[in-house]
Parts: structure tokens; C-alpha cells; sequence
């Protein structure tokens, strides 16, 4: 169920510029877990790492102004 919570944290970030950029703005993925937690996402750092590296996707930022690559359209 965790990793269903990712996957739905990373549709959302996808259709909502405001929502992932606030994400975008966090730099640790304890605190971008954490975040998550306080809107219903309930999902571990393990979780989401596990989902990322199935759908090949990075937490790491890239660009200016700093992106993550992780949303889903």
C-alpha cells in the first residue's frame, strides 16, 4: 500500500506545477518523506526509492531552478 502512496505523490507532482515545486524545494528525501507524510502519503524513504528505481527515475536535482525528474504526467 506504501508504494501505492509514492505513486500517487508523484501523479499529483505531475499534474500540479505548485505542488511539485514545493517538493522540488526540499534537499534531503527525509524531509521530502516527511512532507509527504503531513498531506496522507504515508511511505518510507525505502518506498520510494524502491518505486523510483523501478520507473527509472533520480531524486537527484538538475537545473536552475533545481528540478527533480520523478513526476509522473
Amino acid at each position: 500500500m506504501a508504494k501505492k502512496n509514492v505513486e500517487e505523490l508523484l501523479i499529483a507532482g505531475g499534474g500540479d506545477v505548485k505542488f511539485r515545486m514545493k517538493y522540488d524545494a526540499l534537499k534531503t528525501k527525509e524531509s521530502f518523506v516527511a512532507m509527504a507524510a503531513t498531506e496522507g502519503y504515508e511511505f518510507t524513504i525505502e518506498e520510494l526509492d524502491a518505486v523510483l528505481r523501478e520507473s527509472g527515475d533520480s531524486f537527484d536535482l538538475i537545473g536552475n531552478p533545481a528540478k527533480r525528474q520523478i513526476w509522473w504526467v
